[in-house]
């Protein structure tokens, strides 16, 4: 009868243990849907500020060969 006890008393505080580690974890998700939410937020405003400054675009080397900033020089380095 005393194994019984033991064996229901150590599955309640499982069962309790294990409530408090969900509660955790949901309460540390908002934590990180939350600074996902905010990072995404800067993103949006840093876009909006660049788009206000007329930032160049980065773009690659040109295919023809030639230097993108100065036309009519072949890339040469």
């Amino acid at each position: 009868m005393l194994w019984v006890l033991v064996a229901v008393a150590l599955a309640v505080l499982s069962l309790v243990a294990v409530e408090c580690y969900a509660v955790w974890l949901a309460h540390k998700l908002s934590d990180v849907w939350s600074e996902v939410r905010v990072l995404t937020e800067r993103g949006a405003r840093l876009a909006e500020l660049l788009g206000q400054i007329g930032a160049p675009a980065v773009t690659g080397p040109d295919p023809s060969g030639e230097h993108p900033q100065t036309p009519g020089v072949v890339g040469q380095m």
